[in-house]
């Protein structure tokens, strides 16, 4: 029984010449896609933004009126 030589393959890394541009669809018509899936599910959104939109007016209120306490 004897040895007998086997040729190995190397594994070579390239950049390919024509890259494929994966992530492309993506920002394709970013606000036309935003703007479609707001009008779909606009009761979702709108339970999503309001207390967002409730609480950031809140804090506003209430740093005005905080400032205009040391005012006085």
């Amino acid at each position: 029984m004897g040895k007998q030589l086997v040729r190995m393959k190397a594994v070579v890394y390239t950049l390919p010449l024509f890259p494929q541009k994966v992530m492309l669809g993506l920002r394709k018509d970013l606000p036309s896609k935003i703007h479609h899936k707001i009008s779909e599910n606009w009761t979702s959104a709108t339970l999503l933004l309001s207390p967002l939109v409730g609480t950031c007016s809140y804090v506003q209120w209430y740093w005005e009126k905080e400032k205009m306490e040391y005012r006085y």
